[in-house]
């Protein structure tokens, strides 16, 4: 949800310009600042900078997008198996025009990958469906040592100088140009078409890996809970960690996606367990598509239906903390993932304030929270911080006053 300064809004963002009133009362009894999610060797996606975000070190721990994926849908990969992301994209002569097909409904897109697996699959390659164009692909036998773009990277560029390169390029490309081959004379597409949407006319794979081994949340942290996401990449670093998966009726991961029911969900998580992590991906959808009222609309309804049902339930609940962020930008202007710092709203009980009245970028860079490395956030958050030992804090002299214990004990059980 954060952003870069927009011309369209008078050199502001659309964080500044939604009415968010419980982001900034948050804002008022706790701390802000900016945080690097993702580390300078990597490209900013969810898929890196979400584990920032859960606390685990992206150096150490991510082989891929395809397996968290894997694992978000359940799907149980062998060590011989490799698993890719699948977009249905658009895409026009050599120029890529969509990343994601005009948002194509699941119904619709279910049917086109079943027919690429029937005609593409076998003992070797597997397609899976999900959900609008997001799917997945797994190659037994296949290498993950291949490099590959996200097409939502490289919208209104020729896509053919961002094909698969390395091992396997051959193999992969064979199978999208097949995919292309099948998709464009499909009924769905020609159906598509006649109507005026955009024919998903070709599988993109990307972000290739097998699945990596950590320790669970439970174990690093001390803490049990569960992810509430519409997205399987979300849903999949949840699982990698052994947080409940929670579903909610109506999210789609767009900009129509049921924002009260994950508010209400999250309370519900919060009733029985200790932490709950919330994630919308609508605001990022608006960044790609660069609709800045979207993307305003979109802030204001997470503010609302998500944060307000949890503010209204925190006395019943106990002592609750609060931690706001987005897991990267995506500007409305440059319609991609960029690499700059995040915003961080955290709110814990006894704290001492930082003195601003309201959660955005320009604020956040008042604050007093400061880390190069993201991934230590979510220790200082939970009150464990360093190793999960309990091992030394990264040193932070500019954020002298500290609100986690240095010997890195567990927090106040009380303390959600």
């Amino acid at each position: 949800m954060a952003d870069r300064p927009v011309p369209a809004l008078e050199g502001r963002t659309p964080l500044a310009v939604a009415r968010k009133p419980n982001m900034d009362s948050l804002a008022r009894e706790g701390r802000l600042g900016l945080v690097r999610t993702c580390p300078p060797e990597f490209r900013p996606g969810t898929e890196v900078c979400a584990m920032s975000l859960l606390g685990y070190d992206p150096k150490t721990h991510f082989t891929g997008r395809g397996p968290l994926e894997a694992l978000g849908r359940g799907i149980e990969l062998r060590k011989s198996e490799v698993a890719f992301r699948c977009n249905l994209v658009t895409v026009k002569g050599d120029m890529m025009e969509d990343y994601s097909a005009g948002h194509i409904g699941d119904a619709e897109a279910k049917t086109l990958i079943q027919m690429l697996d029937k005609r593409l699959g076998g003992e070797e390659i597997k397609f899976h469906p999900g959900v609008g164009y997001r799917h997945l692909m797994v190659w037994r036998g296949g290498s993950e040592e291949v490099k590959t773009l996200a097409p939502h990277d490289i919208m209104g560029q020729p896509w053919r100088q961002f094909i698969p390169q390395g091992k396997g390029e051959k193999r992969l490309l064979q199978i999208m140009e097949d995919s292309r081959i099948l998709l464009d004379g499909h009924e769905v597409n020609r159906a598509r078409r006649m109507k005026g949407l955009a024919s998903a006319n070709m599988a993109w794979l990307w972000s290739p890996g097998r699945v990596p081994e950590v320790q669970s949340f439970r174990e690093k942290y001390g803490v049990a809970g569960a992810v509430i996401s519409a997205v399987d990449i979300v849903k999949g670093l949840g699982a990698l960690v052994g947080l409940e998966i929670v579903r909610v009726p109506g999210a789609t991961g767009y900009f129509d996606t049921n924002y009260r029911g994950k508010g209400e969900a999250a309370v519900k998580v919060l009733r029985k367990s200790d932490f709950v992590l919330v994630h919308v991906e609508a605001p990022d959808e608006a960044g790609h598509e660069g609709k800045i009222e979207e993307k305003v609309k979109a802030i204001e309804q997470i503010d609302e239906h998500v944060l307000g049902p949890l503010l209204q339930a925190r006395e019943k609940l106990g002592g609750v903390a609060f931690l706001v962020m987005p897991d990267h930008l995506t500007p409305v202007t440059e319609k991609a993932h960029v690499a700059d710092e995040v915003p961080v709203l955290m709110a814990r009980p006894g704290a001492r304030p930082d003195g601003l009245d309201t959660f955005t970028e320009e604020a956040a860079s008042r604050g007093s929270i400061h880390l190069v490395e993201g991934w230590r956030l979510m220790g200082r958050f939970i009150g464990k911080p360093g190793s999960a030992a309990g091992g030394p804090a990264e040193p932070e002299p500019a954020d002298p006053e500290r609100d986690v214990p240095e010997s890195g004990t567990p927090r106040d059980p009380a303390t959600r």
